[in-house]
């Protein structure tokens, strides 16, 4: 197989370049905060710069996305199929481009969010975004399982680590179905089509949970083939 200076970063194993990806994905995800913030004071000078750093951001994840792609070996000597580092891969991907999306929609509407719900909407989207920080953290774990063989203490280690993604997320479903009742009470209040875009940011801020654990079950997937 050709060498790249991408792979040749990492060795031969695609495990690295992974966990690369999955930085970069996340580093994206977590500049929603900030830009969230931005966008309850109304700072929409400092929303458009937030925004073209997420789509920085996310641009760069799709390069590393591209070349491992390319340069990923059609065989691996290793305890993991192509397919599923591939699958899991383009769940990483899911992510970043949702984060992409939430911030351009926001930024091109310049959506106003209503004040009563400003405060429990940033601890869903802090939620959200712990739940991605937790997908990072555990695929991180794959160069030790790899070392190990994916098995014996190691192996618990990242079950344990998958089991909270998993508990964050259902937190998060918590939150989202409280949110859709404040907006439902005040949907008569709103105008129909900010009510439609709100319900929307909503729907996708979750997702970033859903994706997240879309990851560790990706993980999961590895560890019990």
């Amino acid at each position: 197989m050709p060498t790249t200076p991408f792979l040749n970063m990492f060795g031969r194993s695609p495990i690295r370049p992974l966990e690369a990806h999955m930085a970069k994905v996340y580093a994206c995800v977590k500049e929603l905060l900030p830009f969230f913030a931005a966008v309850f004071t109304k700072d929409w000078t400092k929303v458009d710069e937030l925004q073209q750093e997420i789509v920085r951001l996310e641009n760069k994840a799709d390069d590393l996305k591209r070349d491992l792609r390319l340069h990923l070996p059609k065989s691996l000597f290793m305890p993991v199929s192509r397919s599923d580092l591939l699958d899991l891969l383009n769940v990483q991907d899911r992510l970043a481009n949702k984060a992409k999306d939430i911030a351009g929609i926001i930024l091109g509407r310049k959506m106003v969010f209503p004040d009563s719900m400003a405060s429990d909407f940033m601890e869903f989207l802090k939620r959200s975004i712990e739940a991605s920080k937790q997908a990072n953290i555990a695929i991180h774990e794959l160069d030790e399982l790899l070392e190990t063989g994916f098995s014996g203490n190691e192996i618990k280690h990242v079950d344990s680590m998958i089991l909270k993604l998993s508990q964050i997320e259902h937190e998060t479903d918590q939150q989202e179905i409280h949110l859709r009742r404040i907006l439902f009470d005040m949907e008569s209040k709103l105008p129909p089509v900010d009510v439609m875009f709100l319900y929307k940011i909503i729907e996708w801020t979750g997702d970033l949970a859903d994706q997240a654990r879309a990851i560790g079950d990706g993980l999961q997937t590895l560890l019990a083939r």
